[in-house]
């Protein structure tokens, strides 16, 4: 099986000259009601059990983490079209052949990483009519326990969609509720009375007036550490992480009223920890230190630093980014009407178009924003031997094209820009 996979992903090579166009990966999430700005003709499916679609996953090997849902939920498919019969997932495409992926030198230095078909970061668009819950993403060292990995994550607000009504996230912690020492009793509190059925409308209340408030802004993100406190706001946002669904809810209700589910708080805490610390094992999983850091929008937010310009084809810019070898990079590639841009990169990486339209590597390309279309021309993953050679972009609309490339880890470690947490 593992051949007639490999076979058929070097037929595809073939044919694209590298490039392979991927299929949208629709995710829903059933406590997060959708905010119907990713451009589709309807958000229902099927099963209602399983809520509307609220995410799209890019390039994705890992799957989405839901307790319904289908099997290879959260998966990309590559187009197999005429070349084979039925698409090919990704993840064991990368399984079956990561030299042809990702090139042999990077399969041996992440051997680890390709063998459980792992490009060992996600990219994910997500869209939701109202702020997330108060959450963690698990740190490496709790989510190692139930052989999952940590997420670490970024964030970039496209422009030209609106941010509906909850336009402000939620960090951390007020700083003098840990100066006082009553942060991890406060909400060990607020978990048990959560967990005890107690909970009702104040929930919302509760991260108002515990931890701080960061107004949103289109073009502008931030890097969140595993570990960190936060409740995301209604923006249209386009996220790289690393490769995994790791989290522990700690809202039982919000702004809209939906009642969040008690088992969001447990999905990826041992139960060995919950049986002997209950509420305090999810306590005891947050980075504190990382909570009470009140310059924490300043110190870790990311704003588009040049990397490229070409006379008046276009630009591209760093807008996910860290310290020294972070564990994921990407890049905003805007090519203005008529023009071609020419990019070279250092590895495998994948490409979401946003907006407008043109060519990429020769293929045609279309991205729809915040307007209803097909997604048929939006995705693809850029294999290492073609990445490594000069790429032409090529703007045939009377917009600016724009597009977004996502690299795992090791791909882009020298020359960056740094946030101001990892500046020296």
């Amino acid at each position: 099986m593992a051949d007639e996979k490999k076979k058929l992903l070097g037929k595809l090579i073939k044919k694209h000259d590298g490039i392979l166009p991927l299929e949208p990966a629709w995710v829903c999430r059933s406590f997060l009601p959708a905010g119907y700005r990713l451009g589709l003709a309807t958000y229902t499916v099927e099963d209602p059990k399983r809520g509307e679609i609220c995410e799209r996953w890019l390039a994705s090997t890992t799957k989405a983490d839901n307790a319904v849902g289908p099997e290879d939920e959260g998966f990309s498919y590559i187009k197999a079209d005429a070349v084979g019969k039925k698409n090919l997932l990704l993840k064991d495409a990368v399984m079956a052949a990561p030299e042809l992926i990702v090139g042999e030198t990077y399969a041996k230095k992440y051997k680890d990483m390709v063998k459980r078909g792992s490009l060992g970061r996600l990219a994910k668009i997500y869209d939701f009519a109202v702020r997330l819950p108060y959450h963690l993403h698990q740190m490496q060292k709790d989510a190692a326990k139930l052989g999952r990995n940590s997420k670490e994550e970024a964030y970039y607000f496209p422009p030209g969609v609106p941010m509906l009504g909850d336009d402000s996230t939620f960090f951390g912690m007020r700083l003098e509720l840990i100066r006082a020492g009553a942060h991890k009793q406060l909400l060990a509190q607020y978990l048990t009375e959560w967990q005890e059925g107690k909970i009702q409308t104040y929930a919302q209340d509760w991260i108002l007036h515990y931890s701080i408030e960061q107004k949103l802004h289109h073009e502008v993100g931030y890097l969140l550490p595993a570990g960190g406190l936060h409740a995301p706001g209604s923006a249209v946002t386009i996220e790289l992480q690393e490769d995994s669904d790791v989290f522990a809810m700690l809202q039982a209700v919000l702004s809209d009223g939906t009642q969040v589910p008690k088992e969001a708080l447990w999905k990826d805490v041992h139960p060995d920890d919950r049986a002997k610390h209950g509420v305090n094992a999810v306590v005891e999983q947050v980075d504190w230190e990382l909570a009470a850091d009140v310059k924490f929008a300043e110190k870790y937010r990311l704003v588009p630093t040049l990397r490229l310009e070409q006379k008046d084809a276009g630009k591209e810019e760093w807008i996910y980014y860290g310290g020294d070898d972070p564990k994921f990079t990407g890049t905003k590639v805007t090519v203005n009407p008529g023009k071609t841009f020419v990019c070279e990169d250092k590895g495998v990486y994948s490409v979401f178009v946003w907006d407008g339209q043109g060519t990429f590597g020769g293929l045609p390309v279309e991205g729809t924003a915040n307007r209803v279309g097909d997604h048929t021309r939006d995705e693809f993953l850029v294999t290492h031997d073609r990445a490594i050679r000069p790429l032409e972009i090529t703007n045939t609309g009377d917009r600016p094209l724009m597009l977004i490339k996502f690299f795992g880890p090791g791909i882009n470690a020298k020359g960056l820009p740094r946030v101001k947490a990892f500046q020296k």
